[in-house]
């Protein structure tokens, strides 16, 4: 399921990801625990394939730490929780084909007429949305867009890209030095050459991820730019060495993803930053009007 590939529906109602049950759970860990969990995250999903033997030496802990780990995120074994990453990879590969062949084309088919079936199922998945995001993140977020001393470079993906330009035009009006990462090869070498320290990188990755996201943001970490990334419950890679990350549930009535919780997400953002900035970003805007209307485009 991917806004960027067009896939669909989350799944059964209420699953969480095994990626975001580790992070949100890191804090209920013990420090040995939380070793075991940022080698998870950082080799996602990968590490948790290997044997726990050789997961427990690569987070320098013991095997029954491992052991202990799986006990706590809910699984009653290393094999059960092995299984849950294999469910997580069918679910963050799949595509809208591939779920409307598995009979998940349509989440409609209970009571009410389609449009209130429509609106029960976006309801919950917004409400998910937002119950489930850290506010601390949320806060890191508008911390990172707004105090950024440098440039702030927004990209996405197929459909994300269209989330990526609603962010970036609106914080256009807020703040100098927002751009969209250009699409052409040489405006988008030219663009990630300039980052380093200060800057900030927002990128949109959901499943199916896409690999010149993630090339996006391995670049930018190299030169030590931040990343807040905005992506599904899934979690794309980029989030194991994103600075914030902001998830969003993706349910929704058909085969494709929903992508209403990931706008008002957005625009949750776009308002928090507002508030932060306050009379810069409306003096910044009282310009931009002016200069409209000087040159007759409003």
């Amino acid at each position: 399921m991917t806004l960027d590939a067009g896939a669909g529906t989350t799944g059964p109602e209420g699953r969480t990801s095994v990626a975001e049950a580790i992070r949100r759970g890191m804090a209920d860990c013990s420090p040995a625990e939380r070793k075991v969990a940022r080698v998870l995250l950082s080799s996602y999903p990968s590490a948790g394939f290997e044997t726990v033997a050789k997961l427990a030496a690569r987070a320098g802990v013991s095997g029954p730490t491992v052991l202990r780990f799986a006990n706590r995120m809910g699984y009653r074994g290393f094999p059960e929780f092995q299984q849950a990453l294999r469910d997580d990879l069918d679910e963050r590969s799949a595509s809208p084909l591939a779920l409307y062949d598995r009979g998940q084309g349509t989440a409609l088919g209970g009571e009410g007429t389609r449009l209130e079936q429509a609106g029960a199922i976006m309801r919950t998945t917004l409400e998910r949305t937002f119950a489930n995001l850290a506010p601390d993140e949320f806060e890191r977020s508008v911390e990172a867009l707004t105090s950024a001393k440098g440039r702030v470079l927004v990209a996405g993906g197929r459909f994300s890209g269209l989330l990526a330009r609603f962010l970036a035009q609106h914080l256009q009006l807020m703040r100098p030095g927002v751009s969209m990462l250009p699409d052409d090869a040489g405006g988008r070498a030219e663009a990630i050459a300039g980052l380093g320290r200060g800057d900030v990188v927002v990128l949109f990755d959901y499943r199916r991820y896409e690999e010149p996201t993630l090339q996006v943001a391995a670049a930018a970490r190299e030169r030590r730019a931040q990343v807040v990334l905005f992506t599904d419950s899934w979690l794309s890679p980029i989030a194991s060495d994103a600075d914030v990350v902001l998830p969003s549930e993706t349910g929704s009535p058909s085969a494709f993803d929903a992508m209403t919780p990931v706008l008002a997400l957005v625009e949750s953002v776009i308002a928090g930053c507002l508030e932060r900035l306050g009379d810069d970003a409306s003096e910044r805007m009282r310009r931009i009007e002016a200069a409209g209307a000087e040159l007759g485009l409003y």
